[in-house]
């Protein structure tokens, strides 16, 4: 299980690194073609915003995965744990309700868009709304994951968060001024 996580984060990784590396290149390129040559791909803008959708919610995806979605958890932090896990259970299914209002939508809009066509690449348009329906599923299964680790007690403390801990990022480094400072 553990295997195919890691081997699913890695391609999710992947396709985010190809999608940018396809957007700057796709506009870099049209910008030169434009300015030097006094022409242009006629493509080159659409495909560009289909890639940068795909890419934010593959990077949604790719958040959740590494907890790294902002949230606000002060009080949540000064609870005992049986409250965090309490509270860390239901974010976690209003989240997954979320998640199935993004999942109905996209499916719709999808089935809509089956027939219409993209004006400068001809893609169909389901292409743009069908990253809804992978990005919704993707993180409905993570969510169901934590929520399974948290009732049979794989995540404990402050890991009860949605949100990333940066107290461990911080502490350090005040701790490595002090050091500095004081030597």
């Amino acid at each position: 299980m553990k295997k195919t996580s890691k081997v699913l984060s890695g391609f999710v990784n992947i396709l985010i690194a190809v999608s940018l590396a396809s957007m700057s290149i796709l506009v870099f390129g049209n910008v030169v073609l434009r300015y030097v040559f006094n022409s242009g791909i006629t493509w080159s803008e659409e495909m560009s915003r289909f890639l940068f959708v795909w890419m934010v919610f593959l990077g949604a995806i790719a958040a959740l995965k590494e907890n790294m979605h902002l949230g606000v958890d002060v009080f949540v932090k000064l609870l005992p744990e049986k409250w965090r896990k309490l509270l860390f259970v239901i974010s976690n299914l209003m989240v997954l309700y979320v998640l199935w209002l993004v999942l109905d939508g996209s499916w719709k809009m999808t089935i809509l868009n089956m027939a219409s066509k993209a004006p400068a690449t001809g893609l169909p348009l389901s292409f743009v709304y069908g990253i809804g329906i992978l990005m919704s599923i993707a993180m409905a299964m993570i969510i169901l994951k934590n929520v399974y680790k948290a009732f049979f007690g794989e995540i404990k403390g402050t890991d009860l968060s949605l949100s990333p801990d940066i107290s461990q990022d911080i502490i350090p480094a005040e701790q490595e001024e002090q050091k500095k400072g004081g030597a």
